[in-house]
């Protein structure tokens, strides 16, 4: 399966992140694309060529994790934001899970952001564990290091450096309030919505 990079230029414009930080990510993001086809390629090439106990190949298989979790997650990041942003509907069932689970809208977004805080790079994402029914809010190191196993993505914050340091240098917290400003909550509404509709099979 070949992977096609998704275009963000509608987010040109947004408040709080400059066109050069953006089309600068967007072009990061687009390296991850191509990496996970290249590697998926060399993956298959040499499990065809009887390859498949070499080194070379193990650590191709250990590589594509990372780039295609960066390629996911920053789909994910772009695809919920948009100018000027959308607020949380508080009558939806995400806002009436978060409010159950961190015991308030505020309490949430107090967590979100300390974790974003957080000395180290990587991701902040809202996950939802179906089978524990607890949405948690996760520090996901590098790529692939912190996923909590059977979770599901429903609000991701990038907290690499190339996320915020040509217009905020080392203010990451300033960043934030920007990056909450220009998120689409509807989205992550509907992402809940479709992992609770799936009514996915629980390891017993």
């Amino acid at each position: 399966m070949n992977y096609e990079a998704k275009n963000y230029d509608h987010l040109l414009g947004t408040e709080g992140f400059s066109d050069q930080l953006l089309k600068n990510h967007f072009t990061l993001y687009q390296g991850y694309v191509t990496n996970t086809n290249k590697i998926a390629g060399l993956l298959e090439q040499f499990l065809k060529e009887g390859k498949e106990t070499t080194p070379e190949y193990a650590e191709l298989k250990r590589r594509f994790g990372w780039e295609f979790n960066g390629m996911r997650f920053h789909q994910y990041y772009f695809g919920n934001m948009k100018k000027g942003g959308v607020a949380l509907n508080s009558n939806s069932d995400l806002a009436n899970k978060i409010a159950t689970d961190f015991g308030s809208i505020e309490m949430w977004q107090k967590d979100f952001k300390a974790t974003g805080t957080m000395r180290g790079i990587g991701w902040v994402v809202l996950e939802y564990h179906p089978c524990a029914n607890r949405l948690f809010n996760v520090w996901i190191n590098e790529h692939d290091g912190g996923h909590l196993a059977g979770t599901t993505p429903i609000l991701v914050m990038d907290v690499f450096e190339h996320a915020f340091m040509i217009d905020y240098g080392l203010k990451r917290a300033d960043y934030i309030v920007s990056f909450l400003k220009a998120i689409d909550l509807s989205k992550a509404e509907k992402r809940f919505d479709l992992v609770k509709a799936s009514q996915p099979s629980c390891a017993r």
